[in-house]
């Protein structure tokens, strides 16, 4: 295990789970910090190097669980965890070790997710809004459950098997949606996200999420029109990143 000193990139083990941590040498603002969820391949952000420069700029610390084929769902997937879902890990054992770490707990951790993580980090902001009000996504999978309808014809199908074993059918996935767990009197207070228009999988459910998002009212910021190259990270990792600070302060203010 690392120490909790350690400044820069490390590793640890939370739950029996290998989790990336940074620690800044400066730390922009106490009591705040930055759960990333990673995408299917499983990718940290210490490897993703448009997403490391910009995470280490903000002087904020990040803990970057993994739980790979996992969908950061609140079901049961045995290869991840024989006992917890990778949404129960994150709301259990990754929280208080961000707070031991830290010094960091709700509402002053902002989610960041990509793709898998994506679509992750504003399902939990969506179901737990108080807990989560500052959530940022680039590319989200949002329906995710297209894998399952879809997959056999995507060049890396396989991929998305694990979906299968958490759910018996594609409408059983569909309702565990992100778009469906949007309560228009219960929202986060401060949600972003990014998806280009030559994202062929995901753009189309980013692009629906903020109609139904304008159509109830709920402020947001959504960045669709930008084509990436299929580069998203390099696309919108510096803003993304600048919302979640901007954010972070904005609501250390509101609670003090």
């Amino acid at each position: 295990m690392s120490s909790p000193t350690a400044l820069g990139w490390s590793t640890c083990n939370v739950g029996g789970h290998a989790c990336d941590l940074f620690q800044p040498s400066t730390v922009a603002a106490e009591g705040q910090a930055i759960l990333y969820l990673h995408d299917l391949d499983g990718q940290s952000p210490r490897n993703l190097p448009p997403l490391q420069t910009v995470l280490e700029q903000a002087g904020l610390p990040v803990l970057a669980p993994q739980a790979p084929g996992s969908w950061w769902l609140g079901r049961h997937f045995d290869p991840f965890d024989p006992e917890l879902s990778a949404e129960a890990f994150l709301l259990g054992p990754v929280l208080t070790e961000c707070h031991r770490r830290f010094a960091a707990s709700p509402p002053g951790i902002g989610l960041l997710g990509y793709d898998m993580g994506g679509q992750a980090a504003l399902q939990l902001a969506y179901r737990y809004p108080d807990r989560f009000p500052v959530a940022a996504a680039i590319s989200p999978a949002i329906d995710f459950h297209l894998g399952m309808q879809h997959g056999h014809e995507w060049p890396d199908g396989e991929r998305f098997a694990s979906l299968w074993e958490m759910f018996t059918e594609v409408e059983e996935a569909r309702q565990e949606t992100a778009l469906l767990h949007i309560h228009p009197l219960n929202w986060p207070r401060h949600q972003w996200f990014a998806s280009g228009p030559d994202d062929f999988r995901w753009h189309d459910g980013a692009v629906r999420l903020t109609s139904k998002l304008v159509a109830l009212g709920i402020p947001h910021t959504a960045l669709l029109d930008r084509p990436t190259g299929n580069q998203p990270l390099e696309a919108f990792a510096a803003e993304a990143v600048a919302f979640l600070a901007e954010a972070l302060d904005k609501e250390a203010r509101r609670l003090a």
